[in-house]
């Protein structure tokens, strides 16, 4: 009879216990949306990136001039979420969509409440519906949700 080699376990949970500053730039992208407005930030070539990022995607040079964007948009891509999971922010069936605020080039990705999978499309208008209480977060744009009337 062969002997068992003993196997050791030890529970272990992956956890990142320090605290990122956001720096002046996202600081500033956070604080605006406590006040229930989008920054986007110009890049080296015009574009407008949302959410801004701290360096050009073309130069690698620190941008620094922010720009406000409309709090709606359209839709360019999007996938279903048919059963969300427990992380998830919206307990109901919800897109991730990529969306293109109005005044922005670049997309953002974030929820879209529709209702249904049928009521989803690429191209739709829609709109940030913000959280009651909003304290400097992404998480204040509670999601976005199909906008009636709203134009480009």
């Amino acid at each position: 009879m062969a002997i068992q080699p003993e196997i050791l376990t030890k529970s272990f949970e992956l956890a990142y216990t320090y605290t990122r500053s956001t720096g002046p730039l996202i600081g500033r992208f956070l604080t605006a949306l406590r006040e229930r407005q989008i920054l986007g930030v110009r890049g080296s070539d015009g574009r407008i990136i949302v959410p801004p990022a701290e360096y050009d995607p073309e130069t690698s040079a620190a941008l620094d001039a922010l720009v406000p964007v409309a709090d709606a948009g359209t839709v360019t891509t999007w996938c279903w979420v048919k059963e969300p999971l427990s992380h998830h922010l919206l307990r109901h069936p919800f897109a991730f969509a990529l969306i293109r605020l109005d005044g922005a080039d670049v997309p953002l990705l974030h929820m879209v409440d529709a209702g249904d999978e049928g009521a989803m499309r690429t191209g739709m208008r829609v709109r940030a519906r913000w959280a009651e209480e909003t304290r400097g977060s992404i998480t204040d744009i509670a999601c976005f949700e199909p906008a009636r009337g709203v134009h480009r």
